[in-house]
């Protein structure tokens, strides 16, 4: 039986701004973004590649804003990805390269909320998905 991580939930305190975050900034695809009412609202949002989905929320999200840490995204090409994100504005910190062996660079930034987040570059298990 397969297990498969499909989402994770991300406390933010403003879903619009978090939104324009996600996908202007990050290119995350917009997969739904639903108001069930005034105190219920529900944003999910896919990384370009990625079998696993962000979800945010108003009336269902616990926890407090820029409490998730340590969240990490897998890319091919480190130093392409770093460069997409400066250019979108994201305040990213330099390449740290831990070890040569593959898997060992990352990157890291926040979000608006203070989230973190880590960018690893494993060239042998990448899955061909354009960091966009």
């Amino acid at each position: 039986m397969d297990w498969t991580l499909e989402v994770v939930v991300v406390p933010v305190s403003d879903l619009d701004r978090s939104k324009r975050f996600y996908e202007e900034q990050l290119g995350f695809k917009v997969d739904h973004d639903t108001t069930f009412n005034e105190d219920t609202r529900v944003l999910q949002l896919t990384p370009p590649g990625s079998g696993c989905s962000i979800v945010m929320g108003k009336g269902i999200v616990k926890g407090e804003p820029g409490t998730l840490k340590g969240v990490q995204l897998v890319v091919s090409d480190l130093e392409k990805a770093r460069a997409q994100l400066v250019e979108r504005g994201v305040e990213v910190g330099e390449i740290v390269r831990m070890n040569e062996a593959d898997g060992g660079s990352f990157i890291f930034f926040d979000d608006p909320d203070g989230n973190s987040w880590a960018v690893q570059e494993i060239k042998a298990r990448a899955t061909g998905g354009e960091w966009k």
